[in-house]
């Protein structure tokens, strides 16, 4: 390799050189960005991870004898995305500088040229903007990562890591690792399976999580716990989803739930500062994130993740519409006379009405076309239609195929209600309880986008943080007619709670808790189950018996009948963390080699088909799928 590299060291980065720098001799290595060869002098963008600076190859260079000559004669033979090294002289540009580049002041003038690999022309732009398709993007991954958004979105990856590191190590936390293949536990995610060669027919999973490992650390008196560790879901996918994912995995002992807050906070509001110069106390100057009861997040919201940058609050009028026996609306009568039949428990009614408020000024920017299209959407999510009011200045409901069949008393006891005032527009969305919650979170932040109160995507300036707490144990799943946990099966219920354990599950609130930041869920944890005889009060009313308990979870419950101190902990989603915090739009953009919405690697072609003599010595045969299935 001549003479550089064992001889001639690399002197500077790319975007490190100045116009103080004028005058050295510098070594540059990296890759050729842009090439112009105007007759006289070559020049080149040289580009390296930390940015680009300006090559010169000027034949007549003074001072260095024929050499530049020769370095000129190879320089007009380089292409984009050849790997070389130059030794030259730096330069000022004078008026020639350009102040788009932190380097636009200077150039280097090369005297001596190597060429270390050459490159056949690359099968889209290596450039900031290009409109290739993420499909060809993917399957040549390692040319993606050569743009520099990428580069950057992964710096801020790496400065989250580091600080994440030292903030843990500063306030006594141990970074320890946990298995990856674990004994597949059911509840939770899907889990994927790996056969085991020495134990034919039996497997392990791949962990969703290091859960259970963290507690046994606990028992085992290791006081604070971390670790940034990978995590599998073999989950359907989606824009902030991926099978295989990082997350910052913290358990401590003898806390409670604000003590949890307290430690999170705190690395929260050092990530902010240190990556992106955003000092969270102008905006939470107690150092404190607000809270709101799950409760009230699905009342007024539709989830448990709200986006509170803008306000659009979701309202509750089921009571209403019961009290006026569904005010002469039809498809309104049947829910009221559902409820007030009392022929379903609270627990398992699944029927709601619910109104979403536009004010006046806001309303006034859509069309009656645009406002019609509205049910386009909401079909689009397995709602049946979207039932919608303008309201006038006597409170009258104008553009409504509601207002010829509404009672004047339920319509004026809705708008009280909702407090619509002349000119609103009240959207209503009425059935299953749960899709009635999906369809107006999700018609909720598409007006929004609409409407122009958040941005279609990134944070828009603005960073909402918030701790969705007191969240139920249990949710009643309508198909098997039973409760289920609604996390997992470890935590812990309120206190004033555990009478209610077997008789009125669906009444227990529990110690769990997620951090959210403009409507993604960034982090979720709880305090967990130490004592082995509330545990068995969850497990009855779940219906898992004392075998089926000790069968699947055995490890874990005789872990808690020695000595098990008080723990709690939380997970935060790394790659979420990073997406938000470079203003990328999908997760995709922020892990280094991901999969697709598919679950495949397009740059290595996986997941690929084994050789039968693989699967003999695994013990398997693979059940070919049915035809055009």
């Amino acid at each position: 390799m001549a003479r550089f590299i064992d001889e001639l060291k690399r002197t500077h980065h790319c975007a490190q050189l100045r116009a103080s720098d004028e005058g050295k001799t510098v070594v540059l290595f990296g890759w050729v960005s842009s090439y112009r060869d105007h007759g006289g002098c070559v020049f080149i963008d040289l580009r390296d991870r930390e940015g680009v600076t300006q090559l010169v190859f000027d034949p007549e260079l003074a001072g260095h004898g024929d050499q530049p000559r020769a370095t000129h004669d190879l320089a007009r033979a380089l292409r984009s995305e050849w790997v070389v090294a130059v030794q030259g002289v730096v330069k000022g540009r004078g008026a020639n500088k350009n102040s788009r580049l932190p380097t636009g002041e200077i150039e280097v003038h090369g005297f001596e040229l190597f060429v270390f690999n050459k490159s056949e022309t690359p099968p889209f732009e290596i450039a900031d903007s290009i409109d290739t398709s993420e499909e060809k993007r993917l399957q040549y991954r390692y040319l993606d990562l050569r743009r520099a958004p990428l580069q950057r979105t992964l710096r801020v990856r790496h400065r989250i890591h580091q600080i994440t590191r030292r903030y843990f190590d500063d306030n006594g936390f141990l970074e320890l690792e946990t298995p990856v293949m674990v004994k597949y536990t059911p509840g939770g995610a899907r889990n994927f399976l790996v056969p085991s060669r020495m134990n034919a027919g039996k497997f392990y999973a791949l962990a969703e999580s290091p859960q259970l490992f963290k507690q046994l650390y606990m028992v085992a008196g290791f006081d604070k716990y971390f670790q940034i560790v990978k995590c599998f879901r073999d989950e359907d996918l989606r824009l902030d989803r991926q099978p295989e994912f990082t997350q910052i995995d913290v358990e401590m002992s003898f806390v409670n739930q604000d003590d949890v807050f307290r430690v999170m906070e705190g690395l929260v509001f050092g990530i902010w500062k240190e990556v992106l110069g955003v000092d969270l106390k102008e905006l939470y100057p107690s150092g404190r994130f607000p809270q709101m009861p799950f409760d009230e997040s699905m009342a007024k919201y539709g989830n448990d993740k709200p986006d509170v940058r803008f306000d659009l609050p979701h309202v509750d009028i089921t009571r209403v519409v019961v009290d006026h026996g569904g005010g002469g609306v039809p498809f309104w009568k049947t829910i009221a006379d559902k409820l007030s039949a009392g022929d379903a428990h609270r627990d398992a009614v699944t029927d709601i009405v619910k109104a979403l408020r536009v004010p006046a000024e806001l309303a006034g920017k859509m069309s009656r076309a645009e406002i019609e299209k509205l049910e386009e959407f909401v079909k689009g999510m397995g709602a049946k239609g979207l039932a919608r009011a303008k309201v006038d200045a006597e409170g009258n409901w104008v553009q409504s195929p509601l207002a010829k069949m509404i009672t004047p008393e339920l319509r004026l006891a809705i708008n009280a209600r909702v407090e619509a005032r002349d000119g609103d527009l009240v959207l209503f969305q009425f059935g299953r309880e749960s899709v009635v919650q999906t369809v107006m979170a999700n018609l909720r932040i598409h007006l929004a986008k609409k409407l122009g109160l958040i941005p279609d995507s990134g944070h828009g300036g603005k960073w909402k943080f918030l701790w969705v707490v007191n969240p139920p144990l249990f949710e009643y799943d309508d198909e098997r007619k039973t409760w289920v946990a609604a996390h997992h099966a470890f935590t812990r219920p309120h206190d004033d709670c555990i009478d209610r354990l077997e008789k009125d599950p669906g009444k227990v609130l529990c110690w769990r808790y997620d951090l959210v930041l403009n409507g993604f869920e960034i982090g979720g944890g709880s305090i967990r189950l130490h004592d082995p005889a509330v545990q068995a009060k969850v497990f009855r009313t779940l219906g898992i018996s004392d075998e089926d308990a000790r069968s699947k979870f055995g490890f874990l419950l005789d872990a808690l009948k020695y000595g098990a101190p008080p723990h709690g902990g939380i997970a935060i989603g790394m790659d979420r963390l990073s997406m938000l915090l470079s203003g990328s739009e999908s997760l995709r953009d922020v892990i280094p080699f991901p999969k697709t919405q598919r679950g495949t690697d397009l740059m290595t072609d996986a997941p690929n088909v084994v050789s039968p003599e693989q699967l003999a010595e695994l013990k398997i045969r693979v059940v070919e799928p049915p035809a055009g299935a």
